[in-house]
């Protein structure tokens, strides 16, 4: 979509909590020069969408100066309804044409008009001469204006427009190594929208985003106990804690472990079935939806699975001024942030 030559602070928007990275990579590793975290403003998203854009430019703006972040050039993902990865495969043609083919295919296969999407695409190696596999990549000119001009009201330039779930496996590779051979699925569990990514031999070959998360345990504890969102919140968070609450929040949630267990598995099994001979036996994991008790080991169980816990931070150092024991504390919730401050030119 956009890429820049220029150095880039990564810009992770959630609906719960914003966050912004900086990093300097070394031969060693990383170096994170700036990091910065804060709750999203409250009713500044509905269903995901930007509904009180100078609130979050704020918050934005207020992260920049409370941590001193330097870069002005941001690199953005975007995940859930603002975004649609499609995975295509056509007869192989030569690399100068695909840009033409592809706008041709997102006719097909992308439900908005053409002229209306900006317009990205993603090349899957694979041995068959005849085919090439793709992943096509569209967003709605609309939403990507209205974060254009969010971060634009912050005092800052958005240069870069990623997939969230390609920035998990961006900050995934530069951790752990691309591992050829192997097939690594990636879950990031967020407060409104779970990505799920697949890595093999180093590529992304299969990205979806559910629209479930933390946030749905949230309004099921509002619903069953009929309080405030904010008291339903605070249950929530306090039950993930291992604090003392009412027996019916630990109910409530277990309960709710089965509706997104199924809906990760679903996501599993869409997956086994839209490639072949190609195998899925072990998942990292994170987000901040991810500590909720049982949730993991139910996932795990049911998909037979291996689930690790994924740490962003395992390549990474904090620069004087960067608080280690921060760092940590949130590793969970930044891993996309990371990802993004972490993006190459074109790559």
């Amino acid at each position: 979509m956009f890429f820049s030559t220029k150095k880039i602070v990564g810009l992770d928007i959630g609906s719960n909590s914003i966050k912004m990275a900086e990093v300097e990579v070394t031969r060693q590793g990383a170096k994170v020069l700036g990091f910065g975290i804060a709750p999203a403003p409250q009713g500044a998203f509905n269903n995901g969408d930007v509904t009180d854009a100078e609130s979050i430019s704020m918050t934005i703006r207020k992260i920049v100066q409370e941590h001193k972040l330097k870069r002005k050039q941001v690199a953005m993902g975007m995940s859930g309804t603002a975004v649609i990865v499609k995975k295509i495969s056509i007869p192989r043609i030569d690399k100068k044409l695909l840009s033409e083919q592809v706008r041709w295919e997102a006719e097909q296969y992308i439900p908005f008009d053409v002229n209306d999407i900006s317009l990205a695409h993603h090349l899957i190696e694979n041995s068959n001469p005849e085919m090439m596999d793709l992943l096509l990549v569209a967003a709605q000119n609309q939403v990507v204006s209205t974060y254009s001009q969010v971060v634009a009201s912050a005092g800052l330039q958005l240069n870069v427009l990623d997939v969230s779930g390609f920035a998990l496996a961006n900050v995934f590779e530069f951790n752990y190594g691309k591992l050829p051979g192997q097939t690594v699925g990636l879950l990031n569990i967020g407060a409104s929208t779970t990505n799920f990514v697949v890595v093999h031999n180093g590529d992304v070959i299969f990205s979806r985003d559910m629209n479930i998360g933390g946030q749905n345990y949230t309004y099921e504890i509002q619903k069953e106990l009929s309080i405030s969102i904010s008291e339903a919140e605070s249950l929530k968070l306090s039950a993930i804690r291992g604090e003392g609450v009412p027996d019916e929040v630990h109910s409530i949630m277990s309960s709710f472990n089965e509706t997104l267990k199924e809906e990760i598995r679903n996501s599993f099994d869409y997956f086994a079935g839209s490639v072949s001979n190609i195998t899925l036996g072990q998942c990292f994991y994170a987000g901040g939806a991810s500590g909720t008790p049982g949730l993991i080991e139910s996932v795990s169980q049911s998909t037979s699975v291996r689930m690790e816990p994924l740490n962003p931070l395992l390549r990474m150092t904090p620069s004087k001024g960067v608080s280690p024991a921060v760092l940590q504390q949130t590793s969970s919730l930044s891993c996309i942030a990371f990802g993004l401050a972490l993006r190459k030119a074109g790559s």
